[in-house]
């Protein structure tokens, strides 16, 4: 699992790429809900107040119909609200990523701050990967900016340590 910015521009989902290249299908599947009120955690990442409503999918990422990490994503609704692309992955832009969604009404995204950190998998997570309870994962916390630094989208991400290798990739402008 390659994390670059810029491999969300690229014309397909980098995680069906990755797994091409590995002579796997890669799918997903989601389950969105839309005006959710952002907890506080949630809130603070995303720069709003706490119960402001947001946009919330559940990603289960699958290789070969196997699960292999998970993702719940936030969007503040204000940013999308009466847009066509208010649900990530439904529409005329469905699953096309955050940074080519928000470029389709007019919002730049140029930064992603990502924050690994290991821990125990919890219960739940344990169970939608088919893994053992307390079993040893890195939880991202991603966070999406526009250019004009306002949070457009706020992830955790949840990779088993022992089916993903996780490389990061870090353009140098000049």
């Amino acid at each position: 699992m390659v994390r670059a910015l810029h491999r969300e521009l690229t014309g397909g989902p980098p995680f069906r790429a990755d797994m091409s290249a590995l002579g796997k299908w890669g799918s997903w599947e989601t389950r969105t809900e839309a005006k959710i009120p952002a907890p506080a955690d949630i809130a603070r990442r995303l720069g709003i107040t706490e119960g402001d409503l947001c946009v919330r999918t559940a990603y289960e990422f699958l290789t070969d119909n196997k699960p292999v990490y998970l993702s719940t994503s936030w969007e503040p609704y204000s940013i999308t609200a009466g847009t066509f692309v208010v649900l990530p992955e439904g529409g005329p832009h469905a699953g096309i990523g955050v940074v080519r969604r928000m470029a389709e009404i007019g919002i730049t995204v140029d930064r992603v701050v990502e924050q690994p950190e290991p821990r125990k998998a919890t219960a739940e997570e344990a169970g939608l990967l088919g893994v053992p309870q307390a079993v040893l994962v890195t939880h991202i916390r991603r966070t999406y900016y526009s250019d004009d630094g306002r949070a457009v989208e706020t992830a955790d991400i949840v990779v088993p340590a022992a089916l993903c290798e996780i490389v990061y990739e870090a353009a140098t402008s000049p």
